[in-house]
C-alpha cells in the first residue's frame, strides 16, 4: 500500500525475501508487482557485493560469486569484469536497479565487519580504485546504479557498527579517502553510503559520520565537491539506535 500510494520511493531486498523454491521466477514477479504498482520509478535495491555479502546465493539457483578480497588478491581486471558482469546481469534480469556495492574500505584482516568477511579489495587504495572502477562499469552496462561504501572509511575499525558504536579516530588514515576522491573526480559515482563510525579527526564532536554535518556537508559536499546522492547505512544498526534512537537519528 505504501508503494501504491506513493509514500515510498524504494525498497530493499534481503535474503528472507527470496523463496527457497523457484526463487528466480518468484523474485522477478515480486519485483515486477512492486514496480507496476508504484506511481514513480521505483528504486529496488540489494546488498550484492559477492562472497559473504550475497543475497542471491547458488542454493537458490543463482550464479556463484566471489569476494572482493579474492578479486583484489588476483588483481586481474579481466577476472573482476567476469564476476562483476555476472552480478550485474543477474540484478538486471531480476529488475533490481540499485546495488549497495562496491566497498571502498581498505582491507584490514582484524576488522570484524569488513576484513574478516573479505569485503574489501585490498590494503592498497590504488588497487581498491582499480577494481571498484570495473565493478561500476559492469553495473552501468546493465543499467544498475552502484553505491560506494562506507564513507569516510571504516576498513580499520576494530568493532562492528552493526552491534556497537565504533571509533576509528586512532586507526583511520587519510589515504582511506583516496578511492572516493578519485572516483568522484572521474565522474564514476552514482551514490555514496555513509558509515556509522566515529572519527574525531573529521568531527571534533564525535558524531557518527552518518549524523555528522562536519563529515557529510563540510568534507564530502564542500571540500571534496561531491554533489550526488548520499545514502545512510542501515539506521537500525546498534551504532545508531543504542545511542541516539531511531527517531532522533
Amino acid at each position: 500500500k505504501s508503494v501504491s500510494k506513493g509514500h515510498l520511493g524504494g525498497i530493499l531486498l534481503y535474503e528472507k525475501n527470496i523463496s527457497k523454491n523457484n526463487a528466480e521466477v518468484k523474485l522477478r514477479e515480486l519485483i515486477a508487482t512492486y514496480k507496476n504498482n508504484s506511481k514513480i520509478p521505483l528504486l529496488v535495491s540489494i546488498d550484492e557485493e559477492g562472497g559473504v555479502v550475497n543475497r542471491l546465493k547458488p542454493k537458490y539457483g543463482f550464479p556463484r560469486t566471489v569476494s572482493a578480497k579474492y578479486l583484489g588478491d588476483l588483481n586481474n581486471i579481466d577476472s573482476t569484469k567476469h564476476y562483476a558482469d555476472i552480478v550485474a546481469h543477474n540484478l538486471y534480469k531480476m529488475g533490481i536497479n540499485v546495488n549497495y556495492a562496491p566497498v571502498l574500505d581498505v582491507h584490514n584482516g582484524d576488522n570484524p565487519a569488513i576484513g574478516k568477511n573479505k569485503r574489501s579489495f585490498s590494503k592498497n587504495p590504488q588497487i581498491v580504485v582499480k577494481h571498484a572502477r570495473q565493478l561500476i562499469k559492469s553495473h552501468k552496462y546493465f543499467g544498475v546504479k552502484t553505491v560506494l561504501k562506507h564513507f569516510p572509511g571504516q576498513g580499520n575499525a576494530n568493532k562492528d557498527s552493526h552491534f556497537d558504536v565504533t571509533d576509528v579516530s586512532n586507526t583511520w588514515n587519510e589515504k582511506e579517502l583516496f578511492p572516493y576522491i578519485r572516483l568522484i573526480y572521474e565522474g564514476n559515482v552514482d551514490a555514496i553510503m555513509t558509515a556509522h563510525i566515529v572519527n574525531e579527526n573529521l568531527d571534533k564532536d564525535k558524531l557518527p559520520a552518518t549524523l555528522s554535518k562536519q563529515i557529510i556537508t563540510n568534507l564530502l559536499r564542500e571540500r571534496i565537491g561531491y554533489e550526488g546522492v548520499i545514502f545512510s547505512d542501515d539506521m537500525q544498526m546498534k551504532a545508531i539506535t543504542s545511542r541516539y534512537g531511531l527517531l532522533d537519528a
